[in-house]
């Protein structure tokens, strides 16, 4: 029964009914408790299928997303964000504005310990971009891991499957 109790946030998650929003939509994220807030873990979502707009053109943009965080006290359901990440494929965002506007919407939602999200954008035009952001809470050691992942960032790139 508690578990049930600890779960009354999540209503996306075996619920058929549920579909992709038209429209960019941050309150379709759900959260729920961590239940090891004392243990450091990274947690990484791969979506392979993100799509954007340009606001220019209106053409659409492809990318995969990879979202890796440490939770704090709080965890984002998975099925929620699936239908979050597909909320952009009508909204018209250059990368770098999604990728942080992903970003600082599931630090809103979950106030994570250390979170980086990071697009891989096919090429349009012949040029690929690939905005990476992250984000530690200050005053915590996650604060300098941020640093020094940000300022470190792509020194070696890795093989690039998805163009």
């Amino acid at each position: 029964m508690r578990e049930k109790e600890e779960m009354k946030d999540i209503t996306l998650l075996g619920n058929k009914n549920s579909s992709i929003p038209k429209d960019y939509s941050p309150d379709v994220l759900e959260a729920f408790d961590n239940k090891h807030p004392n243990n450091d873990y990274f947690v990484k979502f791969n979506c392979p299928e993100f799509t954007s707009l340009c606001p220019i053109t209106g053409q659409p943009d492809f990318a995969t997303i990879y979202i890796s965080y440490v939770p704090g006290l709080k965890m984002v359901e998975s099925k929620s964000l699936k239908l979050y990440l597909f909320s952009f494929r009508n909204r018209g965002d250059f990368h770098e504005d999604c990728m942080n506007i992903i970003m600082k919407d599931l630090i809103k939602l979950m106030e994570p310990k250390y979170i980086e999200v990071w697009g891989k954008f096919t090429p349009r035009g012949g040029i690929s971009i690939d905005p990476y952001c992250n984000y530690g809470q200050a005053g915590t050691k996650w604060e300098a891991v941020a640093w020094n992942r940000l300022s470190n960032h792509d020194m070696y790139p890795e093989k690039v499957d998805n163009r």
